[in-house]
């Protein structure tokens, strides 16, 4: 049974803080497809179109008909651990540092062996287990195997830990904590078993139902922030930039309007100013001492989370320079996400569809509950996937961008 972790001792200043460094992490370009889809927390293998037989590790053609014809599908993951062995060297930094490690090999239900990392409360073989695809310190997709059934403390596991971004015990800095969707983060996280919760606001002078409630957890500290003003970004960064293990940066500005309907540049500057620029702010004065802190001890630095808009994948003519400036704060994610990833550093983008707030009152049904946004974060962070899309519309609005982004253009369009 694994062991519940404690809360790690006051860091000794004395000490040198270790230095980041991955396992491997060199795939092929076909080898990178089971990457794409441990991204979005699912587990597929290559399954031949012509003769439906499925592939691992994956490949150009089919190991049984030599067809190139092969396809992504996902698959349950039930399978039978015939061997294990416990790793006591390694000439890797990485798992140098972290041994023991345990590995099995599983016979999955659905054809393949496989090469798995073993959850700790996996019983010694023959045993039944559940494969899942989990992305390593590399942002690299590798296979873990776990209990049939869920256990106590399974996310506690010494290894699973260095593949997720679980906040217990971690240090958590939420940026807008007077917007309803980061007040239900911030209870989600107290009850997840954060360690301290910085919960950021601006504008002091006005009144938010809610706010106020959070001074009475424990976890939280309320620290004021406004990330369109680079002096107070860089002054909170020196205050507490050096413990912060998880930031999660949920500020947005939100107008309902497109080219035509609003005459001038104020709101659109508006937008790009909190959405776009306030994440540049972030991403300088926070990311370079996160990525140092890349593995400092049980909990350090692991994510950081960027709550963007499914509107960022394709413009939403109604809510036109919103989605502009959600597009702009996209492709500057997947840039801190690249100068993250060296240090082990997650970068999660959320991408929900719309939110229940006053910007969505006017949009029919279906919308995103807050609290159901803020256990979708959750569940990223537990699970360390990189993409998430809350919501019945983000998810059709994802399928159909994958099946066809013209199409989805048009449809948006004519509304």
């Amino acid at each position: 049974m694994t062991e519940p972790i404690r809360r790690p001792k006051r860091k000794n200043p004395v000490l040198r803080t270790r230095q980041p460094v991955l396992p491997p992490w060199p795939r092929s370009r076909v080898a990178l497809g089971l990457t794409a889809v441990a991204a979005d927390g699912r587990f597929a293998l290559q399954v031949c179109t012509d003769c439906r037989a499925v592939q691992y590790p994956p490949r150009e053609a089919c190991h049984n008909c030599l067809s190139s014809s092969l396809a992504w599908r996902d698959q349950s993951g039930d399978g039978e651990l015939i061997s294990q062995t416990l790793l006591q060297h390694s000439h890797d930094l990485f798992f140098r540092e972290r041994l023991p490690w345990r590995l099995g090999m599983v016979v999955l239900d659905c054809g393949p062996t496989v090469v798995v990392h073993l959850h700790g409360d996996v019983p010694p073989p023959p045993a039944r287990v559940r494969v899942g695809a989990r992305l390593d310190k590399a942002g690299m997709a590798v296979l873990v195997g776990f209990p049939e059934k869920d256990v106590a403390n399974m996310a506690d596991d010494k290894q699973l830990r260095e593949m997720t971004c679980d906040p217990k015990f971690r240090k958590v800095l939420v940026t807008d904590g007077k917007s309803p969707v980061g007040q239900a983060l911030v209870r989600g996280l107290a009850a997840a078993g954060a360690d301290l919760i910085w919960v950021g606001y601006s504008e002091p002078w006005k009144r938010t139902a809610g706010f106020d409630e959070l001074k009475s957890l424990p976890q939280v500290t309320l620290l004021p922030l406004d990330i369109t003003d680079g002096r107070a970004v860089k002054e909170l960064a020196g205050e507490i930039g050096g413990k912060v293990d998880i930031l999660i940066n949920n500020v947005e500005l939100h107008r309902t309007s497109g080219i035509a309907s609003r005459y001038g540049t104020d709101v659109a500057r508006a937008e790009m100013e909190t959405n776009y620029l306030g994440l540049l702010r972030l991403a300088q004065e926070f990311g370079p001492v996160m990525r140092a802190r890349g593995a400092d001890g049980q909990s350090s630095a692991v994510a950081w989370v960027n709550l963007l808009s499914i509107f960022a994948l394709s413009n939403f003519p109604a809510h036109g320079t919103f989605s502009a400036s959600k597009a702009a704060a996209y492709s500057l994610a997947q840039c801190l996400r690249a100068e993250m990833r060296p240090a082990g550093v997650r970068v999660i983008n959320v991408f929900p569809g719309p939110i229940d707030d006053e910007w969505n009152q006017l949009l029919p049904p279906p919308k995103l509950a807050p609290a159901a946004l803020a256990n979708a974060v959750l569940a990223a962070l537990r699970d360390g996937v990189e993409d998430i899309y809350p919501g019945d519309v983000a998810q059709e609005w994802i399928a159909r961008f994958r099946e066809n982004h013209k199409v989805l253009e048009r449809e948006l369009a004519v509304g």
